[in-house]
């Protein structure tokens, strides 16, 4: 799983470092915790269905994502969170280690993870991460930068 993180984000342009931790990542504080850094710094992918097509949110792991938030940026009627069965299905991840890259979804982005030099993203399962440049981040995925939180 890692090598083909790292592949998918080698074709992107980002290079990262992959790191695999005994401690579970799958919790923002668990990655927080894990990797030493601020619960704010953890950059969540969240998979969406809005109006029947999954979306990613990355977002900070400082707050809620509001669904109407979302709802209101992709000009759609409605917004849920995506089952575990159908985060599987739209990413090929589980819950906890969904990336946010490595599969075709479009990709909102958090405005608050711009505040910060350095987040950690998921990096295909719940005991893996990367740090990355957040700007980079969402240049490389073509993130549409919003307000997501509560």
């Amino acid at each position: 799983m890692r090598d083909r993180l790292a592949d998918c984000a080698r074709q992107l342009g980002l290079d990262v470092h992959v790191r695999r931790l005994t401690a579970s990542t799958r919790t923002v504080k668990d990655a927080a915790v894990a990797v030493g850094c601020e619960e704010a710094e953890i950059a969540k992918s969240i998979v969406f269905v809005a109006d029947g097509d999954p979306v990613v949110c990355v977002a900070s792991g400082r707050h809620r994502i509001d669904p109407d938030k979302l709802a209101e940026a992709l000009d759609v009627a409605e917004v849920r969170q995506a089952a575990a069965d159908e985060v599987r299905a739209a990413t090929g991840f589980a819950i906890g280690g969904v990336p946010p890259f490595g599969h075709d979804l479009p990709i909102l982005f958090d405005e608050s993870l711009l505040e910060h030099e350095r987040v950690w993203a998921a990096a295909g399962d719940p005991h893996s991460l990367f740090e990355v440049d957040p700007r980079e981040l969402c240049r490389c995925v073509q993130g549409r930068v919003v307000s997501v939180g509560v």
